[in-house]
């Protein structure tokens, strides 16, 4: 691995703004110019190795996982912000919450929260105004958050907290992006208060959450939501989490669930706009499955075509853009020696856009993700991670974003004027602006 080819601290530096801004077509060039995995020195003598290699991105996150842990960026930077839960943890830590939190994600659980998803989007999809052009990433954001607000508390009287606890999250994530890319600046970060700053904002929105899980135990009531499962939750002596564990754990959910599925649909109903024959091809479908706009499983399972619209969104535009690992031992891939504390940054991006498997790459065409076809992409496609640490939510988000994509094609013909949509690439990949148009359909 340090025989890759390197790109100087100085090189770094003299991009720094258009790296601040979107370091996307940064890393393509080096791509482009270097193959599929190239070095990049940062100070003090460290290097990052960043890839697209299908083989070795593989070999990471499924293989050999095992000698790998998420790094620093996630169990350092983002973990003063929002604690440590299941998507900033390793080893023995990351296991047993694991192992506590996936059953509220069982599909017979999710089952039991489509109802509470459905009537949470359809309430949130009100705020559409028919045959104005609307930015609908904003739109979507509040959809995202209600739902995961919805299902893990069961409330409609809190909607000041939450507003509170989205603006914390955003203010943050930013905050973060502005220390990663900008590494030589840590120091005044520090100094100025920055940093202590935003730290006390991550306080005020675990006290929010305190609170929230104070008044449920006072209540002695039972929602069989995510939050009385997570509250159920037992170690194997029989004792619960802690409330500082389980206030991370409720954190990472907000974080990691809501934005990503906003970032997602926002991309997928721009696809949609762009492409009237594909969004007549899912409204069909849509209309021959869904009858009341009623959802349940089986009806999920029968909208095989409005998934592959929105897998293929995330394909050209995946939420988690990147995946960091770290060695956390010597290892080999291809007769490359990788030492123990070498940190890969795999560039889901490039890999989801790999000339030389897709076909068409910056296309959309959602029938390649036929259910014929799909065995044969898990090699390139990783929009949820892959190995024991992919998302714990991915079916809850798919169903999410299933609902709201049928929901709204059901009422509505999408539209836009825009040939491009400007990415914005902070902790996960979101658009800067998606206009959309909403003309009521007339077979309604």
């Amino acid at each position: 691995m340090k025989r890759l080819p390197s790109i100087s601290l100085y090189q770094v530096f003299r991009n720094r703004k258009r790296i601040l801004k979107n370091p996307l077509p940064f890393h393509k060039e080096n791509f482009q110019k270097f193959g599929d995995s190239f070095r990049v020195k940062l100070s003090n003598g460290k290097s990052v190795v960043f890839t697209r290699n299908p083989g070795l991105i593989k070999h990471l996150l499924q293989k050999q996982h095992k000698s790998y842990h998420k790094s620093p960026l996630q169990t350092v930077d983002l973990a003063k912000y929002i604690g440590h839960g299941i998507l900033t943890s390793n080893g023995d830590h990351w296991l047993t919450h694991r192992r506590m939190v996936q059953p509220a994600f069982h599909r017979k659980k999710l089952a039991g929260l489509i109802h509470t998803m459905q009537e949470t989007i359809k309430g949130e999809l009100l705020k559409i105004e028919p045959d104005c052009t609307v930015d609908v990433f904003p739109l979507m954001g509040d959809l995202a958050f209600q739902v995961v607000a919805k299902s893990l508390f069961s409330r409609n009287d809190i909607q000041e907290d939450m507003a509170t606890l989205k603006h914390i999250t955003n203010s943050n994530q930013e905050m973060l992006i502005r220390e990663m890319r900008q590494p030589y600046l840590k120091w005044w970060f520090r100094l100025s208060g920055q940093i202590s700053k935003h730290i006390g904002q991550a306080n005020e929105a675990r006290a929010l959450l305190n609170k929230i899980i104070e008044d449920r135990e006072a209540s002695s009531e039972e929602k069989d939501d995510l939050l009385d499962m997570l509250l159920s939750a037992r170690y194997e002596d029989g004792t619960p989490m802690s409330r500082e564990q389980l206030i991370d754990e409720v954190l990472i959910l907000f974080t990691a669930g809501y934005e990503t599925t906003a970032n997602a649909l926002s991309f997928a109903l721009y696809f949609l706009a762009k492409h009237p024959g594909v969004q007549q091809k899912a409204y069909t479908e849509i209309s021959r499955t869904i009858a009341n706009d009623s959802f349940d499983m089986a009806g999920i399972a029968g909208l095989p075509y409005v998934q592959s619209c929105i897998e293929e969104a995330m394909r050209l535009y995946p939420p988690a853009y990147y995946i960091d690992r770290i060695a956390i031992e010597d290892d080999q891939y291809n007769g490359q020696h990788i030492s123990k504390g070498t940190m890969i940054l795999m560039s889901i991006f490039e890999l989801h856009r790999y000339t030389d498997f897709w076909e068409q790459p910056d296309e959309f065409i959602p029938e390649r993700f036929s259910q014929i076809s799909k065995k044969g992409l898990s090699d390139y496609y990783y929009p949820f991670g892959a190995g024991p640490r992919m998302c714990v939510g991915n079916n809850f988000a798919m169903y999410e974003m299933i609902i709201t994509v049928s929901l709204l094609l059901r009422k509505y013909s999408i539209s836009t004027q825009k040939d491009t949509v400007a990415i914005n690439p902070l902790i996960s990949l979101k658009p800067r602006e998606v206009p959309l148009k909403f003309s009521e359909r007339m077979e309604n």
